[in-house]
């Protein structure tokens, strides 16, 4: 691939430039001796080759006086299939540049992390021949049991490890604490069987085969096999379907259904429906034994999550969009979520579709991802590149697909490759970066943003995405920045990789913003788009934005339902409602609003509805200020004059309460006065009765 160190080390700050002196071509194998002097010399080592990062490795493990991995980490990064490998190739020198730069950041601030513990007990589910076959792959490394669904199939003769019998009702859990629920209703109990074959031999209807199960749509007779089974007792055909629960460390369900169909199940279950994956799934269940560690992906602040409110649900898109099932309501606990870590698998999507910020994700945190693409772009942008595209993909699967395509590039005249302008970042999952993250990069300077999925991404994640990006598109599009900035490529082959890659550019800033990526997604929305708006070639009063995921909007009070109870002030999460203090005013900040819906909820009147938009009026000063929704005119106490509530609120108490036989004559005059009155009014009257010695 045509590489120009000259030109490399000139794109790159002074520090990050000083080993690109020298062009190395067989640095792991004739030049290994420059990467063993390069790695005593103690200096952060970045290799622009992942291929032989194995090999790489071993050298630094055999030369003398070379840090650790542990002491000095080692980058690797991957210039040949991303660009040095496309038909373009002499002109990816500002990309090459700009992914070393990227490559050379400080590696993400270590998180907690969550522990699990397998003893490798495991659990096969399935028919007969099957699970014992797995047991028979599994047995010498494993504590097998077996839970048969149907009857058919040979056990063997020998009782070699406990066997079940059941349909199965429900598994929850994850690695190291899974639990089983499963109903027998078979007459034989296999607990009690002693596999001696007499049934088999007796049974007139051939019922009962060496699965020791009998088929009651075959069984007609009910007597024989009882009978023989006498000393034994483990035929019964009066008992009860028996309900059964025990734990188990691992599971491999071999059913042609399987019980958990999620499209990320808990690590440590696992799935097998031919021989291959079975396979597969047996050597996985070897190595899930012992004590195993990852990362914690989020974090959660549960004061400004705007799910639910005394007991209301407003916003519930995490929950909505988690294929792990990590994430469940609490409205009666925390009047939040709770989301368990064992079994959150890194996706992100939670924190992507979050609006107010509330689940962030931590590893790498959205300000540190932040960095990394603005080190990107400012890197491509200063090696004269243009017209960069970001190019988000899984680490995994992305990944493979453009090596995929960069290889095919060599090979194939057709295949035009990685284009120069295209710079890939890889993710942990494709879902785990969204509109805060996305807007920033425009405002870095990148004409657009690109999202690689795969079979990899649940179905949910993709339509998430894609309504995330319609917000997106629209404040872009509504500020007078042409072309499509956003897109998902939802590819499976190298092939249509390399035709989705060819799209034309989209106009962007002409000045790059200079603000770093804050750890609070509205904080970096408010930067991103204050940014686009002050470059904007035209700004609206006012950007509609149509999709239910919108994180920005007002709220619309019906003047003549609302009471000025403010029940809505003490929902909002967010403080975007507000009181004031010397008059009945409901007032509303519409930067602050997640439209999150627990206003609406809220309302005992139905006066409020959410109006998705973004407001630019006063370029954007006036969606910072509070302004006023409501105002009335306060009422005053008919004893004392005292005002102490609205006019619209005590009508409506007073006539919700006219027919209650407590609220009658006085009682109902004291509904119209203050908490003063109320008091004194009681205590003078001399036809009401006296409270006395109240605790």
């Amino acid at each position: 691939m045509p590489l120009d160190p000259v030109a490399l080390a000139k794109s790159l700050p002074p520090d990050a430039a000083d080993g690109l002196q020298t062009l190395h071509t067989t640095l792991c194998r004739r030049e290994a001796g420059a990467f063993q002097r390069a790695a005593k010399s103690g200096d952060d080592l970045v290799i622009a080759c992942t291929q032989e990062s194995r090999l790489f490795l071993q050298l630094n493990e055999q030369t003398e006086g070379a840090p650790s991995t542990q002491e000095r980490p080692i980058r690797f990064v991957n210039i040949r299939e991303t660009g040095g490998w496309s038909k373009d190739a002499n002109l990816a020198t500002p990309k090459m540049a700009a992914l070393l730069a990227m490559a050379q950041l400080p590696e993400p601030e270590p998180v907690s992390t969550v522990s699990y513990r397998s003893g490798g007990r495991v659990l096969v589910i399935g028919t007969v021949d099957r699970a014992v076959r797995a047991a028979t792959m599994l047995g010498d490394s494993l504590d097998v049991s077996l839970l048969l669904t149907s009857p058919g199939g040979t056990l063997p003769q020998e009782r070699s490890m406990p066997v079940y019998a059941g349909n199965v009702e429900s598994i929850t859990g994850w690695l190291g604490r899974f639990e089983v629920s499963w109903t027998s209703a078979n007459p034989i109990d296999l607990d009690l069987c002693t596999r001696c074959n007499a049934c088999i031999g007796v049974c007139p209807e051939n019922a009962i085969d060496f699965s020791y199960q009998i088929d009651l749509a075959k069984c007609k007779d009910h007597g024989d096999c009882v009978r023989v089974c006498e000393a034994a007792g483990a035929i019964d055909f009066t008992r009860a379907p028996q309900p059964a629960a025990e734990s188990f460390d691992l599971v491999l369900d071999l059913q042609d259904a399987p019980t958990i169909t999620l499209h990320q199940p808990p690590q440590g279950y696992l799935r097998a429906d031919d021989d291959a994956s079975l396979f597969d799934a047996v050597l996985q269940l070897r190595n899930l034994v012992g004590e195993f560690e990852k990362p914690k992906f989020f974090h959660y602040k549960q004061k400004i999550c705007a799910h639910s409110r005394n007991e209301r649900v407003g916003c519930k898109a995490c929950i909505d969009i988690c294929s792990a099932q990590a994430i469940r309501s609490d409205v009666k606990g925390t009047n939040g979520i709770v989301v368990e870590p064992h079994l959150c698998v890194g996706c992100g999507a939670c924190t992507t579709v979050c609006p107010s910020g509330a689940l962030s994700y931590a590893t790498p945190s959205a300000n540190e991802q932040g960095q990394r693409i603005r080190t990107l772009l400012s890197t491509y942008q200063r090696a004269g590149g243009k017209d960069a595209v970001v190019l988000l993909h899984s680490q995994e699967r992305g990944a493979q697909l453009i090596g995929d395509l960069g290889r095919l590039a060599r090979t194939d005249d057709s295949i035009k490759g990685v284009p120069a302008r295209v710079l890939p970042l890889a993710l942990w999952h494709s879902a785990s970066v969204g509109i805060d993250l996305w807007l920033s990069a425009i405002a870095f300077g990148a004409s657009q943003v690109w999202v690689l999925t795969s079979h990899e991404e649940a179905p949910d994640y993709c339509r998430a995405l894609a309504q995330q990006m319609e917000v997106a598109q629209a404040i872009l599009t509504g500020l007078g920045y042409a072309g499509e900035h956003l897109r998902l490529l939802d590819v499976r082959d190298a092939r249509s990789l390399d035709v989705a890659l060819r799209a034309a550019p989209a106009r962007t800033v002409t000045q790059a913003a200079s603000f770093s990526v804050q750890a609070d997604k509205r904080a970096t929305l408010d930067l991103a788009i204050d940014h686009l708006l002050r470059q904007a070639p035209t700004v609206p009063e006012a950007i509609e934005l149509s999709s239910p995921a919108s994180p920005f909007g007002s709220i619309i009070v019906d003047t003549d339902k609302c009471t000025m109870c403010l029940s809505c002030v003490g929902a909002c999460p967010e403080a975007a409602l507000a009181d004031n203090p010397d008059k009945p005013q409901l007032r509303f900040i519409e930067k602050n609003c997640v439209q999150c819906g627990l206003c609406e909820t809220t309302c005992p009147e139905n006066a409020i509805s959410l109006q998705p938009r973004l407001w630019l009026a006063d370029d954007g000063k006036s969606r910072k200020q509070p302004r006023v929704l409501n105002e009335v005119e306060p009422y005053r106490c008919i004893r004392c004059g005292k005002p102490f509530g609205t006019l619209k609120a005590i009508q409506a108490i007073v006539g919700r309460l006219a027919g209650h036989a407590m609220f009658q004559g006085a009682a109902a005059e004291r509904l119209k006065m203050c908490s003063d009155c109320r008091i004194i009014d009681m205590h003078t009257r001399s036809d009401e009765v006296q409270i006395t010695d109240y605790p």
